[in-house]
């Protein structure tokens, strides 16, 4: 008797695995719940993550899921909302059509079935069965399908604009489908919009190398009809990269860890293929023992003196900072906000204002980022303005802390120069006040410095030039 129950229970189990595994997609041309996990279309709830796993009961449309809830099989009600904007559309002409699965796991099938919207179908309700009609149907009678399934059918040519496409993937075992629906803007009699490609999915994923920090990956190389842009490579879920060739090393990992990779190609219309299947690589283990942990802060800058000031600079040095491995940088604060960082016990402060006084302190840091505590603040009062300001001339000499007016702006000069031009060398520094600049990669800039870039105000901390707004933490965005 408990012989004849472990073997009743090992059947069921393996009964439900076999069901539990038959999973499919259509991925060409692109279903909903695809371009919700390429994160094209939003809000779909927890099928994102699978696109793969919209099963309900089978032998549609006798049977199946219930007008209103076909297009999440009953199970996924985020599927079920239906509004003519809610989706993202994938454009089709009328006539010959190639629709392609796949299929995660394979499973003996019964019929593949197309349905249409008919020309009266009302795109602001949720899908009912009376507002189908059959394209095309294939019968393959038991067979067990291949990992990639591909069918021609022919799409209407009597209707344009938005229409719905149901793909059913019909079991032969379970008594269970799987449904797909894609979102179609339908071209014809020229109408509809322009026609979206969709690559082909890439496929052989798999690592070819592997390091303690690096995992090396390849493919074979994805199609399309204006050819691939470039390939997104996704690890753990999130975009890590981008390769324009089939191949990718992500770098900078963990030493023996477990990552999963997929990859998606882009067309050059800008077209997203269905995702890659999945590898997982691991790292291999270090090879260098571990370094120690530095939690020592440096010691505390001090003697912060100025050795000069100008109308519009101060000179600041101070005593140099130990530390039990190294001092790396000094952060120099004015008022309490940072306005630079340097390598080495000194800086000047330029672009302040005239006889006015201004408070400095000093904080060291070592590699660790372990910081001292700040130093005892130095007050200092800028000279009085010893010059009226002057519009530029390329030909005259410019001392330290002289002003000119170039393109309606003031400029101080930080050193000695002539013929350097105020907008475009280092030379130079803007002191007009509550100016923002477009921002530009030749130009330097100082703390407090403003500048505009991609319709946003950026901020600088300290000294920068080349770094790209929002993409930097030289940067902050102006409040």
């Amino acid at each position: 008797m408990m012989l004849g129950l472990l073997l009743l229970g090992a059947a069921l189990s393996l009964a439900f695995a076999q069901r539990a595994s038959a999973h499919g997609y259509l991925e060409a041309p692109t279903s909903r719940t695809v371009l919700c996990q390429q994160g094209q279309n939003t809000g779909c709830g927890p099928i994102q993550y699978e696109p793969q796993s919209v099963e309900g009961k089978g032998s549609f449309p006798e049977s199946g899921p219930v007008d209103g809830q076909i297009t999440g099989a009953d199970k996924y009600p985020d599927l079920y909302e239906q509004t003519s904007d809610r989706w993202k559309k994938v454009t089709l002409k009328g006539g010959k059509q190639s629709f392609t699965w796949h299929l995660t796991a394979q499973h003996s099938t019964k019929e593949w079935k197309y349905y249409i919207t008919k020309k009266d179908w009302d795109p602001n309700k949720p899908l009912t069965r009376s507002e189908l009609e059959l394209v095309c149907s294939f019968n393959d009678g038991g067979a067990k399908p291949a990992a990639t399934v591909t069918h021609e059918c022919n799409l209407p040519t009597d209707r344009s604009g938005y229409q719905l496409l149901l793909g059913v993937w019909e079991i032969a075992d379970t008594g269970n489908a799987f449904y797909q629906v894609i979102d179609v803007n339908l071209v014809n009699d020229g109408t509809g919009g322009p026609v979206v490609e969709i690559p082909t999915t890439p496929t052989q994923l798999k690592s070819t190398a592997q390091t303690d920090t690096s995992i090396n990956l390849s493919w074979l190389a994805s199609m399309a009809p204006s050819g691939i842009k470039h390939y997104e490579v996704y690890r753990d879920g999130k975009n890590v990269g981008i390769a324009t060739q089939p191949s990718y090393e992500d770098k900078g990992l963990k030493p023996s860890t477990s990552y999963t990779y997929l990859v998606v190609s882009i067309c050059g219309t800008g077209g997203h293929s269905a995702p890659s299947q999945s590898v997982t690589v691991s790292t291999k283990a270090s090879t260098t023992p571990p370094m120690p942990v530095d939690t020592q802060a440096p010691t505390v800058p001090y003697n912060v003196q100025s050795g000069s000031q100008t109308d519009a600079s101060v000179a600041l040095a101070w005593s140099a900072s130990t530390d039990n491995v190294g001092v790396v940088k000094y952060d120099v604060y004015r008022n309490g906000g940072l306005v630079g960082t340097v390598t080495q016990p000194s800086y000047t402060d330029t672009g302040l204002a005239a006889n006015t006084p201004y408070s400095y302190s000093i904080v060291a840091l070592d590699a660790a980022g372990n910081q001292s505590a700040r130093s005892s603040e130095l007050k200092v009062t800028t000279k009085p303005k010893s010059s009226p300001t002057t519009d530029w001339d390329t030909s005259k000499v410019y001392l330290e802390g002289n002003r000119v007016t170039y393109k309606g702006l003031e400029y101080a000069a930080k050193w000695w120069t002539q013929g350097e031009q105020p907008d475009s060398s280092d030379v130079w520094k803007l002191v007009s006040a509550d100016v923002v600049q477009a921002w530009s990669s030749s130009r330097v800039y100082v703390g407090q410095a403003k500048v505009s870039y991609e319709g946003k105000i950026y901020l600088a901390k300290w000294w920068t030039k080349g770094e790209v707004p929002g993409k930097s933490d030289v940067w902050t965005l102006a409040k």
